[in-house]
């Protein structure tokens, strides 16, 4: 019972009382970095964190899964003359932490130094922190969460009479509470909610049997799609993958829907980063300045963005985040550089420790329909299966699914087929951008049409 207890005050504590939660964070980074600089750290860093998750899942009406999560975590480096040393635990007594700083510097001593190694300047730390409206905290217990499920999958189950199984539904919160701090002195506190839901249901004909989900995600509870709304979409996701079939091999236009685009916009974002530069292991090696996309596309960084889902005021070295832009008519203004591998390159840190922050992609100018009836005859893909993407030649080849597009128009559902090309063409070789983009997730894209690629099916 003591311990019930004490779950529920820490329950209680993060979710009605953030402020006294972050003080403890705060309390607790300031002891690491005290303990490391006497311990005989030149430099020190700690990211402290305390989270809360629940989530509830059914499956043909019956609960599958009812969990909580309450985590707490330390993560502390340090540096000694360029030499580093990492260590972390999730037990936040005073003993433990400190056994984990003095982990950290055992490590730093048996260690090679590091000319890169080291905190980013003092002089780019964040100084401002705006309200980015990210914190949205909802008591809702389990049995809340379990009945929405139901709501969700019983709304797609009786959607349609074709929809013979159901891989349940599930949802789920999230919050969190984060501090990170380093011996220039820099403290920054973040706090975030999180809550989605999710569905997957199984269709069958007298062709056999397909699967397709819908889900939503927000920073608020209440702006979650319907439960209706989500069981229902999964459900016709799912029927009209019906009857698929494979299309003949050959050259054809290929349209990206928004939940695959944002993986083409994210091999891009892999190829500029800096651990991929300095290892030259990028087919995009000193790319800073040249044409990458058309002319009609930009990329811009917005990590201030109200509700966004990695909005931040400073990255994971604690440098000011900005809006900036990546892509401009086309040309790579810039790499995407933590302070590490920007001393590795000789450049300055992006303020992008952690990757990019609510990346958009600006030139959209048609919906969906225009842009199938500007590609005509070609395939729209849905979905992606595989890891057959080189980020070292650029060489992109993967299993995908989707529907055949004749005459400007969706023809029948395909699957058991490959697209294959080079991501510098497909980038560079972009036809147009659609007005449906998805802001569910870090890369804000709608549909994107790719001029040709190789599509592999049956032989004619």
């Amino acid at each position: 019972m003591a311990q019930q207890a004490i779950k529920a005050a820490g329950i209680a504590e993060l979710l009605h009382n953030p402020d006294r939660e972050t003080d403890l964070l705060v309390d607790i980074a300031t002891r690491v970095i005290d303990h490391a600089r006497a311990g005989g750290a030149d430099q020190a860093e700690v990211s402290v964190t305390s989270s809360l998750a629940r989530e509830a899942g059914v499956r043909l009406g019956e609960i599958e899964t009812l969990e909580e999560a309450r985590d707490r975590g330390v993560r502390v480096t340090v540096y000694c003359n360029q030499c580093v040393g990492s260590a972390s635990t999730g037990d936040l007594r005073a003993d433990a932490i400190d056994e984990t700083v003095e982990r950290a510097l055992a490590i730093a001593r048996h260690t090679q130094p590091d000319r890169a190694a080291g905190l980013a300047d003092a002089g780019l730390m964040a100084t401002s922190f705006p309200d980015l409206d990210l914190w949205h905290p909802a008591d809702l217990a389990l049995d809340v969460l379990a009945e929405r499920a139901r709501e969700i999958e019983q709304a797609g189950r009786s959607a349609d009479e074709r929809i013979a199984n159901s891989e349940g539904a599930s949802v789920t919160t999230e919050a969190g509470l984060a501090v990170y701090a380093n011996s220039h002195g820099f403290v920054g506190t973040s706090r975030g909610t999180r809550y989605s839901q999710s569905c997957v249901l199984i269709a069958r004909d007298e062709a056999g049997m397909q699967r397709d989900y819908d889900y939503d995600t927000a920073r608020t509870f209440d702006a979650l799609a319907s439960p209706a709304s989500t069981g229902r979409g999964a459900a016709d996701r799912t029927v009209r993958r019906l009857g698929a079939r494979r299309v003949p091999t050959g050259k054809v236009p290929v349209l990206f829907a928004p939940e695959v685009a944002r993986g083409l916009i994210g091999h891009l974002i892999g190829a500029v980063s800096g651990g991929n530069l300095y290892r030259r292991s990028s087919f995009l090696l000193d790319a800073a300045g040249k044409k990458v996309m058309p002319a009609w596309a930009s990329l811009v960084e917005r990590p201030h963005l109200p509700r966004g889902a990695k909005s931040s005021g400073f990255d994971g070295d604690g440098v000011a985040t900005r809006e900036s832009s990546l892509v401009s008519d086309g040309v790579l203004d810039r790499y995407v550089l933590s302070s590490y591998s920007a001393r590795r390159l000789g450049l300055e840190s992006t303020a992008n420790a952690g990757g990019v922050r609510n990346l958009e992609l600006l030139g959209a100018d048609r919906s969906p329909e225009e842009l199938m009836r500007e590609m005509d005859r070609g395939l729209m893909v849905t979905e992606l299966m595989g890891q057959g993407v080189n980020l070292v030649t650029g060489d992109y080849s993967r299993g995908a699914a989707g529907f055949w597009i004749e005459n400007g128009a969706i023809a029948w559902p395909v699957e058991e087929i490959t697209i294959a090309g080079h991501l510098r063409d497909m980038l560079a070789n972009l036809r147009a951008a659609g007005t449906d983009v998805d802001t569910r997730h870090n890369i804000r894209t709608g549909s994107l049409l790719v001029d040709e690629m190789t599509v592999a099916g049956v032989s004619e």
